[in-house]
């Protein structure tokens, strides 16, 4: 298990396109090639994951299952776990890649017990590397809604980049290289928001 620091960056189309441009321009370099991520979140009946997110609350958990472009035999489930010593993720192969996502899956957690397909979320991924920090830019991300709704499926009009880094470096070192206002980004937060009704 390690522990990682992040930091997010809410983008609009046209700042993603001068921060991108900023930072290679500072020695930004692709790491992969892009591709489509598909993420489908879970949570308990009263959704729990989501209400934690929300408050703030550490420790905190995301349970999901992701694949990348249509490669339906090749399926994780990923556990991310928020916690006061950081952040860290454990994955591990779903089902042997058996995996069907227009059946009604449960996943069993052993501290909140059954959990049910919320959202799916799909985006695109670019990714590269800067200085010993791993930058993301997440765009096209499409929210469809796996329960009830107000709206079923909903594109945001908004980016993300993430950036990542090992628990060891200081905590101002992200900072000290990119001098971008940090923001709050939740894809599952935002999925809920605009395609449930929570009141």
């Amino acid at each position: 298990m390690s522990f990682r620091k992040e930091k997010k960056y809410r983008l609009s189309w046209s700042d993603q396109k001068l921060l991108k441009a900023l930072l290679v321009d500072k020695g930004m370099k692709p790491l992969y090639p892009s591709r489509l991520i598909n993420s489908i979140y879970f949570d308990t009946k009263k959704y729990k994951f989501f209400y934690d997110s929300e408050e703030g609350l550490l420790p905190r958990k995301k349970v999901r299952l992701r694949w990348y472009e249509n490669n339906l035999s090749s399926v994780t489930k990923e556990t991310k776990i928020s916690s006061v010593e950081g952040r860290f993720k454990i994955s591990e192969n779903f089902l042997g890649g058996n995996f069907d996502p227009e059946n009604d899956i449960k996943i069993f957690d052993q501290d909140s017990g059954n959990l049910y397909p919320v959202v799916l979320i799909s985006y695109s991924r670019e990714y590269y590397l800067l200085e010993g920090l791993r930058v993301t830019f997440d765009s096209d991300i499409r929210y469809s809604s796996l329960k009830s709704t107000i709206q079923s499926s909903v594109i945001d009009d908004e980016c993300v980049m993430e950036v990542k880094v090992s628990n060891e470096m200081p905590d101002d070192y992200i900072e000290s290289i990119i001098e971008h206002p940090i923001s709050r980004y939740s894809k599952y937060s935002r999925a809920m928001l605009k395609t449930f009704y929570l009141g």
